[in-house]
Formats: structure tokens, C-alpha cells, sequence
């Protein structure tokens, strides 16, 4: 608890069973109230890790539901435990957890409801290991996505995020895609909600066990963020439009 606040953990996994010990290790449980493990039908024993551990609360889906479906789980969970701050961790080790407190300081004392953890603010994500390629796109997409949503995130793409439970009674996730592009759909929503969302700056780890999506599905990821975005701005425009003949 920090402030006040009730923070809650959501570990969205799949075939972490060989990276969530070093994760959860450094997890700061001086503010942590509840870690929540969603197993999507993993190949591998990552829920048994994760009792090990003593994570209290493990759903595993009996059935996958891909990385956005993943998600609707942790988050309907962590609101169920009433929880203010949620932070959503990957378990495959590539974001490291000593940054929660500094993440939910920034919620908790009402900076910002949303948090995202850069891997771009900074010179981290090449030394890190993000494959070239991959980083190109990222900025590609990230000044098109600036661009089409009028915003100036340095980078929509991190698997690190935190939001104050308020976000959630005003955007509807269970409408969002399950599949990756549910991260992009999120902040959409946020913004066309009228909320900001702050960044901190994060070094990442790119290694064989951290989770990664291949190039093909990169390329179905890049396309589909860009129509959520020119949705978003086409919306924007409706509403525009519409005072102007109102």
C-alpha cells in the first residue's frame, strides 16, 4: 500500500516457467498488496512455478486466450480484490520490477492515472538487446501513432503499464481485440477518455527466454495498431465535425 493505495500485481504469462522466479524475486512487496498470475494455457509448468513461489491468486485458462484475453482476466481479477493501483509486469524478465515503486508513486500521489514504462525514453532499448529492425518500427509507429492521436508518447509498445482503477470505469476492455494489438486499442481508449498518460524511462533485456512475437505477426501487430489509430482520429474528427454543425 502506498499512500493509501492498494496495489495489485498482474502477471499475464505464458511459458514463463523459466523466467517468473527472477521476476517475481524483485518484485518490492514493502508496497505491494496482491500479485495476480493469469497462466494462459502454458506448454510448460509455469503454474506449478508460480505456487512454488506462493503467489496466492493463479488462474490458468483451460484454454488460450491469447495475450489480450490474458489481460481482460488479470484486470477483471485485480478489480475484484479492489485494488487502486494496477500494474501490469511481464513474467519473462525483460522489465525489471525495481521500477514499481517509482511507477506507483506516480499514480498513487495523482500525477498521472497511467503509467507506461519507456523502453525508448534513453539510450536502454538497443543496449538492452531490442533487435534493430524491431526498433525501427517502433519509432516508425510510434510517430505515426503520435501523429494520427495528436499525443507525444515516446513509445505505445511497452508491456509495462500501471493505471489506477478510476481508468477502468471509464473505457471498456472487454470490447478490445484479444490479441496484441489490445495494448494499442487500451490507449485509445485512455485517450479518448481525456485522460494523460505519464512515461518513465526503463532498460529492458532481450534474451532467448523472453516472450517475443516473430516477424509475421510483427507485421499483422504494426498494421493493426495503425488502423486503431486512424479510428481513433477518424472519431475524433466525428466529434469535431459535429460541434462545428451543432
Amino acid at each position: 500500500m502506498l499512500n493509501g493505495k492498494k496495489i495489485g500485481i498482474v502477471l499475464p504469462a505464458y511459458n514463463a516457467a523459466s523466467t517468473l522466479e527472477k521476476t517475481y524475486s524483485e518484485i518490492p512487496f514493502d508496497i505491494i498488496d496482491e500479485i495476480i498470475l493469469v497462466d494462459d494455457n502454458s506448454k510448460d509448468n509455469t503454474s506449478e512455478v508460480a505456487k512454488k513461489l506462493g503467489i496466492k491468486h493463479i488462474i490458468r485458462h483451460e484454454k488460450n486466450k491469447g495475450y489480450g484475453g490474458n489481460q481482460k482476466t488479470c484486470y477483471a481479477k485485480a478489480l475484484e480484490l479492489e485494488m487502486d493501483i494496477i500494474i501490469m509486469l511481464h513474467p519473462d524478465y525483460q522489465y525489471t520490477p525495481k521500477l514499481i515503486h517509482a511507477i506507483s508513486g506516480i499514480i498513487a500521489y495523482d500525477v498521472y492515472p497511467v503509467v507506461l514504462a519507456s523502453r525508448i525514453l534513453g539510450n536502454g532499448a538497443l543496449r538492452g538487446g531490442m533487435p534493430l529492425y524491431k526498433y525501427i518500427a517502433n519509432r516508425a509507429l510510434t510517430l505515426s501513432q503520435n501523429i494520427l492521436m495528436g499525443q507525444k508518447l515516446s513509445e505505445y509498445h511497452s508491456g509495462y503499464r500501471a493505471f489506477s482503477k478510476e481508468i477502468f470505469k471509464k473505457i471498456n476492455i472487454e470490447v478490445n481485440s484479444d490479441d496484441f494489438v489490445f495494448d494499442n486499442q487500451m490507449l485509445a481508449q485512455i485517450f479518448y477518455a481525456g485522460y494523460e498518460i505519464g512515461e518513465i524511462t526503463c532498460p529492458t533485456k532481450y534474451f532467448e527466454e523472453a516472450s517475443s512475437i516473430n516477424f509475421k505477426r510483427s507485421v499483422e501487430y504494426g498494421f493493426g495498431v495503425l488502423g486503431v489509430s486512424i479510428k481513433y482520429r477518424l472519431a475524433k474528427w466525428k466529434i469535431h465535425i459535429s460541434k462545428i454543425f451543432k
